[in-house]
C-alpha cells in the first residue's frame, strides 16, 4: 500500500467516525455554551419576564383608570325642588311639572325650564319624587318615561284632611335620549315651594 493510499483509508475512517457519533453526544454539544454566555442567556430571560410583569401591571393600571375616567365623566346627579309658592293647579288638561329651583345638577340632564330630565348616556338610573299637598283636592302623579307611565302616586279628596304629603321612586334602564319627568294629572294640583315639592334623579351605572 503506497503512503497516499494510506492517507486516503485514514481520512476516510475518520469521517465515517465522525458522521456515526452517539446522538447524545450530538445534543451536548449543541446544548453546551460558554459559562458567560450562558450567564448572560439566563439574566436576560430573567429580566424578560420581568419586564412582561411589569407590562401586565401596567396595562392593568391603564385600563382601570380609564374606567374611573369614564366614570367620572358620566356622573348625572339632580336634585331640584318646585319653589315659588301656593298651588300647582288644578288644570283642566295634564301637566308636566316643572321643579324649578335646583339643587344639585351634575351633568345637566335635567332641564329646569321644561322638567325633564334627559338621559345623556345608557345606563341604570333612580329616580324620586315627592310632593306636599291640601287634602281637599285631588292628587294624581305619575313619574313619566318617555310616554310611557312607570309609577304613579294618588291621593283621594277629603273633608277632614288638611294636608297630604306622597311619593314614589323608580330603577329604570334607559337610553340615550330617554326622557323622564313628572306628570300631574287633569284636575289635580300639588302645592310648591323650595323644599316640599321635588324630584330626583342619578346614574347609578353607564352600560
Amino acid at each position: 500500500m503506497t503512503f497516499s493510499v494510506w492517507l486516503l483509508v485514514c481520512f476516510c475512517g475518520l469521517t465515517l467516525g465522525q458522521n456515526v457519533l452517539p446522538q447524545t453526544e450530538v445534543a451536548t454539544e449543541t446544548g453546551s455554551c460558554f459559562p458567560d454566555m450562558c450567564k448572560f442567556l439566563k439574566e436576560f430571560g430573567a429580566m424578560k419576564a420581568k419586564l412582561e410583569t411589569v407590562e401586565t401591571k401596567l396595562k392593568e393600571k391603564s385600563e382601570a383608570l380609564e374606567t374611573k375616567l369614564k366614570e367620572k365623566q358620566e356622573v348625572m346627579e339632580t336634585s331640584a325642588a318646585t319653589g315659588g309658592s301656593g298651588s300647582i293647579g288644578p288644570f283642566n288638561t295634564d301637566t308636566t311639572i316643572i321643579y324649578r329651583r335646583l339643587i344639585i345638577n351634575v351633568g345637566n340632564a335635567y332641564n329646569q325650564h321644561t322638567g325633564i330630565f334627559a338621559a345623556p348616556v345608557p345606563g341604570i338610573y333612580y329616580f324620586t319624587f315627592f310632593y306636599h299637598a291640601a287634602g281637599t283636592q285631588v292628587v294624581n302623579l305619575s313619574l313619566m318615561k318617555n310616554n310611557e307611565i312607570v309609577v304613579t302616586t294618588y291621593d283621594h279628596k277629603t273633608s277632614h284632611d288638611g294636608a297630604d304629603n306622597g311619593g314614589n321612586a323608580a330603577l329604570l334602564q334607559l337610553q340615550q335620549g330617554d326622557q323622564v319627568y313628572v306628570r300631574m294629572y287633569a284636575n289635580s294640583h300639588i302645592w310648591q315651594n323650595d323644599h316640599i315639592t321635588t324630584f330626583s334623579g342619578v346614574l347609578l351605572r353607564p352600560l
